[in-house]
Protein backbone atom coordinates (compact mmCIF):
# COMPACT_ATOMS: atom_id res chain seq x y z
CA UNK A 1 0.00 0.00 0.00
CA UNK A 2 1.39 3.21 -0.94
CA UNK A 3 1.73 6.48 0.93
CA UNK A 4 1.19 9.40 -0.90
CA UNK A 5 3.82 11.39 1.80
CA UNK A 6 5.89 8.83 2.71
CA UNK A 7 8.76 10.74 0.91
CA UNK A 8 7.27 14.11 0.43
CA UNK A 9 9.80 16.47 0.22
CA UNK A 10 12.12 14.05 -1.19
CA UNK A 11 14.41 14.50 -4.50
CA UNK A 12 15.17 10.87 -6.33
CA UNK A 13 16.89 10.22 -9.52
CA UNK A 14 16.56 6.75 -11.37
CA UNK A 15 18.44 5.50 -14.38
CA UNK A 16 16.91 3.32 -16.93
CA UNK A 17 13.36 4.81 -15.59
CA UNK A 18 11.39 4.85 -18.98
CA UNK A 19 10.44 1.14 -18.68
CA UNK A 20 10.38 -1.97 -16.33
CA UNK A 21 11.79 -2.54 -13.11
CA UNK A 22 12.94 1.55 -13.65
CA UNK A 23 9.77 2.65 -14.55
CA UNK A 24 8.12 0.82 -11.37
CA UNK A 25 10.09 2.45 -9.19
CA UNK A 26 9.56 5.71 -11.08
CA UNK A 27 6.06 5.39 -10.55
CA UNK A 28 6.22 4.32 -6.71
CA UNK A 29 8.22 7.15 -5.66
CA UNK A 30 6.47 10.02 -7.40
CA UNK A 31 3.42 8.29 -6.01
CA UNK A 32 4.98 8.65 -2.52
CA UNK A 33 5.56 12.10 -2.82
CA UNK A 34 9.49 12.25 -4.11
CA UNK A 35 10.04 14.79 -7.52
CA UNK A 36 11.58 12.17 -9.80
CA UNK A 37 14.47 12.60 -12.85
CA UNK A 38 14.38 9.96 -14.85
CA UNK A 39 17.49 9.44 -16.60
CA UNK A 40 17.25 6.82 -19.63
CA UNK A 41 18.61 6.83 -23.32
CA UNK A 42 15.02 5.67 -24.24
CA UNK A 43 12.27 7.93 -24.59
CA UNK A 44 10.70 8.57 -21.44
CA UNK A 45 7.70 10.61 -22.72
CA UNK A 46 5.35 7.41 -21.25
CA UNK A 47 6.31 7.32 -17.62
CA UNK A 48 6.34 11.26 -17.55
CA UNK A 49 2.95 11.55 -18.72
CA UNK A 50 1.50 8.27 -16.56
CA UNK A 51 2.55 10.36 -13.64
CA UNK A 52 1.53 13.32 -14.00
CA UNK A 53 -1.77 13.10 -11.64
CA UNK A 54 0.51 11.59 -8.67
CA UNK A 55 1.58 13.35 -5.77
CA UNK A 56 5.29 14.02 -6.93
CA UNK A 57 6.68 15.43 -9.70
CA UNK A 58 8.12 13.68 -12.74
CA UNK A 59 10.88 15.14 -15.48
CA UNK A 60 12.91 13.08 -17.63
CA UNK A 61 16.16 13.62 -19.61
CA UNK A 62 18.32 11.47 -21.84
CA UNK A 63 20.82 10.05 -20.20
CA UNK A 64 23.55 7.44 -21.40
CA UNK A 65 24.97 5.73 -18.05
CA UNK A 66 28.60 4.65 -19.69
CA UNK A 67 28.62 8.25 -20.38
CA UNK A 68 30.25 10.18 -17.08
CA UNK A 69 29.57 13.92 -18.53
CA UNK A 70 26.17 12.56 -19.10
CA UNK A 71 25.98 10.93 -15.60
CA UNK A 72 27.46 14.09 -13.94
CA UNK A 73 24.53 16.59 -15.81
CA UNK A 74 21.90 14.55 -14.86
CA UNK A 75 22.79 14.61 -10.99
CA UNK A 76 22.76 18.15 -11.64
CA UNK A 77 20.10 18.51 -13.41
CA UNK A 78 18.25 16.80 -10.66
CA UNK A 79 19.38 19.46 -8.27
CA UNK A 80 18.67 22.56 -10.47
CA UNK A 81 14.83 21.60 -10.83
CA UNK A 82 14.13 20.23 -7.57
CA UNK A 83 16.71 21.35 -5.26
CA UNK A 84 18.72 18.31 -4.27
CA UNK A 85 19.02 14.79 -4.56
CA UNK A 86 18.12 12.40 -1.92
CA UNK A 87 17.70 8.68 -3.52
CA UNK A 88 19.91 7.40 -6.21
CA UNK A 89 18.47 4.10 -7.74
CA UNK A 90 20.82 2.97 -10.54
CA UNK A 91 18.25 0.77 -11.99
CA UNK A 92 19.91 0.47 -15.79
CA UNK A 93 20.75 -2.36 -17.31
CA UNK A 94 21.38 -4.53 -20.65
CA UNK A 95 22.03 -8.39 -21.02
CA UNK A 96 22.48 -11.08 -23.81
CA UNK A 97 22.30 -14.72 -24.01
CA UNK A 98 24.99 -16.65 -25.25
CA UNK A 99 27.78 -19.28 -24.07
CA UNK A 100 30.86 -18.36 -23.41
CA UNK A 101 32.12 -19.86 -26.15
CA UNK A 102 30.08 -18.25 -28.81
CA UNK A 103 30.17 -14.66 -26.73
CA UNK A 104 32.48 -11.94 -28.76
CA UNK A 105 34.77 -9.44 -26.38
CA UNK A 106 32.51 -6.30 -27.64
CA UNK A 107 29.51 -7.88 -25.86
CA UNK A 108 31.06 -8.47 -22.99
CA UNK A 109 32.87 -4.70 -22.55
CA UNK A 110 29.22 -3.09 -23.71
CA UNK A 111 27.16 -4.86 -21.13
CA UNK A 112 30.29 -4.40 -18.11
CA UNK A 113 30.31 -0.81 -19.31
CA UNK A 114 26.31 -0.44 -18.73
CA UNK A 115 25.98 -2.34 -15.62
CA UNK A 116 29.25 -2.30 -13.96
CA UNK A 117 30.44 1.12 -15.32
CA UNK A 118 27.39 2.81 -15.09
CA UNK A 119 26.48 1.65 -11.25
CA UNK A 120 30.07 2.99 -10.50
CA UNK A 121 29.29 6.60 -12.29
CA UNK A 122 25.48 6.77 -11.02
CA UNK A 123 27.01 5.98 -7.42
CA UNK A 124 30.16 8.60 -7.68
CA UNK A 125 28.11 11.67 -9.24
CA UNK A 126 25.04 10.99 -6.48
CA UNK A 127 27.72 10.49 -3.41
CA UNK A 128 29.46 13.63 -4.86
CA UNK A 129 26.54 15.73 -4.33
CA UNK A 130 24.96 14.00 -1.49
CA UNK A 131 28.90 14.80 0.20
CA UNK A 132 28.88 18.08 -0.99
CA UNK A 133 25.34 18.78 0.15
CA UNK A 134 26.13 17.73 4.08
CA UNK A 135 22.24 15.86 4.17
CA UNK A 136 22.99 12.58 3.41
CA UNK A 137 21.21 10.36 1.31
CA UNK A 138 20.47 6.58 -0.33
CA UNK A 139 21.98 4.93 -3.09
CA UNK A 140 20.12 1.81 -4.41
CA UNK A 141 21.55 -0.41 -7.12
CA UNK A 142 20.34 -2.95 -9.30
CA UNK A 143 22.01 -6.09 -8.94
CA UNK A 144 20.29 -9.67 -9.63
CA UNK A 145 19.62 -12.79 -8.09
CA UNK A 146 22.36 -13.80 -11.03
CA UNK A 147 24.65 -12.25 -9.36
CA UNK A 148 24.79 -14.74 -6.39
CA UNK A 149 25.35 -17.89 -8.22
CA UNK A 150 26.10 -18.81 -12.11
CA UNK A 151 23.56 -19.48 -14.45
CA UNK A 152 24.66 -21.01 -18.25
CA UNK A 153 24.84 -18.65 -20.95
CA UNK A 154 24.68 -15.45 -18.84
CA UNK A 155 28.24 -15.69 -17.38
CA UNK A 156 28.53 -12.19 -18.11
CA UNK A 157 25.43 -10.69 -16.76
CA UNK A 158 26.56 -12.95 -13.78
CA UNK A 159 29.92 -11.34 -13.16
CA UNK A 160 28.58 -8.14 -14.04
CA UNK A 161 25.97 -8.45 -10.83
CA UNK A 162 28.20 -9.95 -8.36
CA UNK A 163 30.26 -6.87 -8.67
CA UNK A 164 27.74 -4.60 -8.40
CA UNK A 165 26.64 -6.73 -5.20
CA UNK A 166 30.68 -6.27 -4.31
CA UNK A 167 30.68 -2.47 -5.43
CA UNK A 168 27.55 -1.69 -3.28
CA UNK A 169 29.45 -3.09 0.27
CA UNK A 170 32.41 -1.27 -0.28
CA UNK A 171 30.94 2.09 -0.99
CA UNK A 172 28.27 1.25 1.90
CA UNK A 173 31.94 1.17 4.09
CA UNK A 174 32.94 4.15 2.13
CA UNK A 175 29.79 6.62 2.80
CA UNK A 176 28.75 5.65 6.01
CA UNK A 177 30.22 8.42 8.01
CA UNK A 178 28.81 10.95 5.24
CA UNK A 179 25.42 9.15 6.12
CA UNK A 180 24.93 7.90 2.73
CA UNK A 181 23.38 4.45 2.43
CA UNK A 182 24.03 1.72 -0.06
CA UNK A 183 22.05 -1.08 -0.87
CA UNK A 184 21.36 -3.19 -4.07
CA UNK A 185 18.02 -5.16 -4.91
CA UNK A 186 18.63 -8.59 -6.14
CA UNK A 187 15.18 -9.29 -8.32
CA UNK A 188 14.69 -13.15 -9.47
CA UNK A 189 12.62 -13.44 -12.07
CA UNK A 190 9.99 -10.32 -12.93
CA UNK A 191 8.24 -10.01 -16.03
CA UNK A 192 9.21 -6.83 -18.02
CA UNK A 193 9.82 -6.26 -21.51
CA UNK A 194 13.66 -6.89 -20.35
CA UNK A 195 12.70 -10.49 -19.06
CA UNK A 196 10.67 -11.45 -22.15
CA UNK A 197 14.16 -10.44 -24.43
CA UNK A 198 16.15 -12.68 -22.11
CA UNK A 199 13.12 -15.77 -22.53
CA UNK A 200 14.08 -14.78 -26.00
CA UNK A 201 18.06 -15.42 -25.86
CA UNK A 202 17.54 -18.52 -23.63
CA UNK A 203 15.16 -20.25 -26.43
CA UNK A 204 17.38 -19.67 -28.88
CA UNK A 205 20.04 -21.21 -27.33
CA UNK A 206 17.87 -23.75 -25.75
CA UNK A 207 16.20 -25.00 -28.72
CA UNK A 208 12.76 -24.29 -27.44
CA UNK A 209 10.01 -21.68 -27.69
CA UNK A 210 9.84 -18.19 -25.79
CA UNK A 211 7.02 -19.60 -24.12
CA UNK A 212 8.26 -22.75 -23.28
CA UNK A 213 11.36 -20.99 -21.72
CA UNK A 214 9.09 -18.35 -19.74
CA UNK A 215 7.20 -21.87 -18.56
CA UNK A 216 10.68 -23.47 -17.44
CA UNK A 217 11.71 -20.23 -15.66
CA UNK A 218 8.42 -20.33 -13.58
CA UNK A 219 8.93 -23.05 -12.36
CA UNK A 220 11.25 -22.51 -10.25
CA UNK A 221 9.56 -19.76 -7.93
CA UNK A 222 8.30 -21.58 -5.44
CA UNK A 223 5.44 -18.45 -5.09
CA UNK A 224 4.04 -19.78 -7.73
CA UNK A 225 4.22 -16.27 -10.27
CA UNK A 226 6.54 -14.01 -11.52
CA UNK A 227 7.31 -10.80 -9.88
CA UNK A 228 5.89 -7.13 -11.12
CA UNK A 229 7.89 -4.42 -11.45
CA UNK A 230 5.34 -3.32 -9.03
CA UNK A 231 7.18 -6.11 -6.16
CA UNK A 232 10.80 -4.21 -6.76
CA UNK A 233 9.59 -0.89 -6.56
CA UNK A 234 8.35 -1.48 -3.33
CA UNK A 235 11.43 -2.41 -1.31
CA UNK A 236 13.10 0.26 -3.45
CA UNK A 237 10.61 2.14 -1.76
CA UNK A 238 11.61 1.05 1.56
CA UNK A 239 14.99 1.53 1.53
CA UNK A 240 14.50 5.10 0.94
CA UNK A 241 12.52 5.60 4.18
CA UNK A 242 13.43 6.16 7.49
CA UNK A 243 12.82 3.03 8.61
CA UNK A 244 15.71 1.85 6.90
CA UNK A 245 18.04 3.75 8.44
CA UNK A 246 20.33 0.94 9.68
CA UNK A 247 20.18 -0.90 6.95
CA UNK A 248 23.71 -0.24 4.56
CA UNK A 249 25.81 -2.62 2.51
CA UNK A 250 22.85 -5.19 1.59
CA UNK A 251 21.68 -7.11 -1.20
CA UNK A 252 17.99 -7.53 -1.07
CA UNK A 253 16.42 -10.73 -2.63
CA UNK A 254 12.93 -9.90 -4.32
CA UNK A 255 12.11 -13.36 -5.62
CA UNK A 256 9.14 -15.52 -4.51
CA UNK A 257 11.98 -17.43 -1.98
CA UNK A 258 13.97 -19.10 -5.54
CA UNK A 259 16.81 -19.91 -4.19
CA UNK A 260 19.62 -18.92 -3.62
CA UNK A 261 18.22 -15.87 -1.88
Amino acid sequence: MTNPERHAGKVAAVTGGASGIGRGCVERLAGEGASVLVLDVADATGVVEACRELPGRVQAVPCDVTDEDQVGRGVAKAVELFGGLDIMVNNAGTIFVAPIVDSEAAEWRRLMDVNVIGVYLGMRAAARQMIASGRGGVIINASSGAGRHGVPNFAHYCASKAAVIMMTQSAAVELGPHCIRVNSYTPGHIMTPFWEEIAGGYARVAGMTPDQAIEAFGSTIPWGRFGTPADVAATVSFLATEDAEYISGQAIGINGAELPW
